[in-house]
C-alpha cells in the first residue's frame, strides 16, 4: 500500500467539512519546526490558503463559513511504494485509462520491472457512456454501468486517486534531459496540491462537452456526455413528468445535434415522454447520423418518425435564452418551471429563420480535450497539440517528442491509413488501450512497439428499450435491428466491460431482469386473450 505525503500547496483547495476539521487536518506538532522528514517528501515553505464550504446541517447551501490561511513546511509528493521499479501514471479512468491499467496488469511482468500503476480520474466511478442512455429509460441501474474504481480495482495493484489534474511538467522531451533513457520522465501536478512524479505517464484524459460556441448554451442547456449529466437530466425530466401529470401540458424537449448521440436521446427521451410530450431534435446538417452506415440510419429514421420526433435539419442555433413571461402565457398555472427560446437559423439559403421554445434544452454537439489548460501560464506547453488540442502522436501511441508519454482516446490525434483523424468513440479508446498497454510493457522491457492499427468492429446505436440497430463491418450491408439487434448490442457491452467479476454480476442481473419482464408479458397477453 503506497503512502500520500499530505502537505501544502499554492493552489486553492476547497474541502466539504467543517471549520473544525482543521486541527484534525493539519495538528500543530506539523506546523512545527519538528515536522518528521520521513512523512513530507520535500520541505518548502509554502502559503496555503483554506476556504471551508459548509455541507453540514448547519451550513446551509455551500456558502463560506470561514477563511484560514497558514504557513505549512511541506511540498505535496505522491509517495511510490519502490521508487527502483517503474512508476506508470495514468490520467484519466475512461476506457482509455481504466483499460490500460487492466491491461498492464494482465501481462506477464519480471519481479524487477512490475510497474507500480497510479490511476487519476476525477470521479469515483468508471462510466461505461455507450449505456448511459439506459439509465434514462430506466433498463439498467446505475451501479452497473458506473462502478466504483474501488471495486473494480480491488484485486489489482492498481492504486487509483480521485482528483483532478492542473499541470502537466514531462522532462523527458528533447533539450531538456535529450535522452530517451531518461529515469525520470516528469511530474503531475494535482489540484489538491498533490504531485506524482512518474517514469511513463498515459494521457487519457477523454474529452469536455464544449458549450461556449453559443450564446446561452452554458447557462441553459444541459450536456450528455458524463454521470452527473445524466443524472441531472433524468432529475429534470422527472421533475417535469410529476409537475404535468394530469394536465392537458405537452413537456417540450429541445435536443441540439443529431450524430448518434443527439439521435440515441431523442428516440430514449420520446419513448419515455410517450404522449405526454414532444421532442425536437436541431442539426446543422441536412441528414441525421452523417458517417454512420446507411443501415443503422434508416433504422434510426423510422423509429423516430413512429415515435413523432420533429427533425429540424439544416437549422444551427444562433442563441438560447430563457422565456419571458409573455412568451409563456401559454403555460397552464400551476406550473412553475423555467422554459427556454431557441432561435435558430437556416445553414441553407431559402429557408426560413425558426424560434421555438423548450422546457428541457439537451446539448450533444462538440467537444473539447482539457490538454490546452494543463499548462503553466509563464512556460510555453511543450507537449504538442493539433487545433483541436488533442497531442500529436506516432503510431506507437507516443506524444510527439516525448518518448515516455503515451495518449489514446480523445486526447490523442492519430490519423488513419487515409489521413483522417480517428473517431472519439468508445471503440477506439478500448482498442488503443490494449496497444498502450501492450506497448508500455515494451518500452520498459526494451522491445520494440508496435503500431496501432484501428479494426472498425461495426458501429452500434441504440433506439430504446427493447429497439437499437448494429451493423457489423464483417457483413457488408447487413443491419440488425428492433429487439434482435437490442439484445446483440447488450451482449457485445456486457463483454465489453471492465473485469471478469462485474460482467458476472452485471450479466446475472441483466438476466434476472429480463426473465421478469417476459413473465410479465406473458401474464399480460393471457390476461387479454382471458
Amino acid at each position: 500500500m503506497s503512502h500520500i505525503a499530505l502537505s501544502a500547496s499554492p493552489s486553492l483547495v476547497a474541502f466539504h467539512r467543517g471549520a473544525k476539521q482543521w486541527s484534525t487536518l493539519f495538528p500543530s506538532n506539523w506546523r512545527s519546526s519538528g515536522t518528521n522528514p520521513s512523512l513530507f517528501a520535500n520541505s518548502n515553505r509554502k502559503r496555503l490558503q483554506l476556504r471551508f464550504f459548509a455541507s453540514g446541517k448547519n451550513g446551509g447551501n455551500g456558502g463560506v463559513v470561514d477563511e484560514i490561511s497558514e504557513t505549512v513546511k511541506a511540498h505535496a509528493n505522491f509517495v511510490w511504494p519502490d521508487n527502483k521499479k517503474p512508476r506508470v501514471c495514468i490520467l484519466g479512468g475512461g476506457f482509455g485509462g481504466l483499460y490500460t491499467a487492466l491491461r498492464l496488469e494482465s501481462l506477464e511482468w519480471s519481479e524487477d520491472n512490475k510497474p507500480q500503476i497510479a490511476l487519476v480520474d476525477q470521479s469515483d466511478r468508471f462510466v461505461f457512456k455507450p449505456m448511459l442512455y439506459e439509465l434514462l429509460s430506466g433498463e439498467v441501474d446505475e451501479w452497473e454501468i458506473a462502478p466504483r474504481f474501488s471495486d473494480l480495482l480491488a484485486n489489482t495493484g492498481v492504486q487509483f486517486l480521485k482528483d483532478r489534474v492542473k499541470v502537466l511538467q514531462p522532462s523527458d522531451h528533447l533539450g531538456v534531459n535529450g535522452s530517451n533513457a531518461s529515469t525520470h520522465g516528469g511530474t503531475v501536478h494535482l489540484e489538491s496540491g498533490l504531485h506524482i512524479e512518474y517514469d511513463w505517464l498515459v494521457l487519457a484524459l477523454g474529452a469536455e462537452a464544449k458549450l461556449d460556441v453559443v450564446p446561452g448554451a452554458t447557462e441553459f442547456a444541459i450536456p450528455f456526455s458524463t454521470l452527473e449529466d445524466a443524472r441531472k437530466v433524468n432529475n429534470r425530466l422527472t421533475i417535469l413528468e410529476r409537475k404535468t401529470f394530469g394536465k392537458d401540458y405537452q413537456i417540450s424537449v429541445a435536443i441540439v445535434g443529431c450524430g448518434y448521440s443527439g439521435v440515441e436521446l431523442a428516440a430514449t427521451v420520446a419513448e419515455r415522454l410517450q404522449n405526454r410530450g414532444i421532442v425536437r431534435a436541431i442539426n446543422v446538417d441536412t441528414m441525421i447520423c452523417p458517417t454512420a452506415p446507411p443501415g443503422n440510419r434508416e433504422a434510426a429514421l423510422k423509429v423516430l418518425s413512429s415515435r413523432k420526433v420533429e427533425l429540424l435539419l439544416g437549422y444551427f442555433v444562433n442563441c438560447i435564452r430563457k422565456a419571458s413571461e409573455s412568451e409563456s402565457s401559454n403555460t397552464p398555472k400551476g406550473l412553475d418551471f423555467e422554459k427556454y427560446i431557441l432561435e435558430l437559423q437556416p445553414a441553407e439559403r431559402g429557408m426560413q429563420s425558426k424560434i421555438i421554445e423548450a422546457d428541457l434544452v439537451l446539448w450533444t454537439v462538440g467537444s473539447k480535450p482539457p490538454l490546452p489548460h494543463l499548462e503553466y501560464s509563464d512556460v510555453p506547453f511543450v507537449i504538442p497539440l493539433n487545433a483541436r488540442g488533442q497531442a500529436e502522436t506516432d503510431e506507437t501511441l507516443r506524444v510527439k517528442g516525448h518518448p515516455r508519454i503515451f495518449s489514446l482516446g480523445d486526447s490523442s490525434a492519430l490519423r488513419d491509413s487515409n489521413g483522417r483523424i480517428l473517431p472519439a468513440t468508445a471503440q477506439v479508446a478500448f482498442q488503443q488501450a490494449d496497444f498502450t498497454g501492450w506497448n508500455l510493457w515494451a518500452a520498459i522491457n526494451g522491445r520494440p512497439l508496435l503500431p496501432f492499427r484501428f479494426q472498425n468492429l461495426g458501429e452500434m446505436m441504440t433506439l430504446g428499450r427493447n429497439d437499437a440497430a448494429i451493423s457489423p463491418s464483417f457483413v457488408d450491408g447487413l443491419t440488425l435491428e428492433g429487439p434482435v439487434g437490442h439484445a446483440a448490442r447488450k451482449i457485445a457491452y456486457l463483454m465489453r466491460l471492465p473485469t471478469d467479476e462485474h460482467r458476472l454480476k452485471v450479466g446475472i442481473s441483466w438476466f434476472t431482469k429480463s426473465a421478469i419482464d417476459s413473465v410479465s408479458l406473458l401474464q399480460s397477453t393471457l390476461s387479454k386473450v382471458c
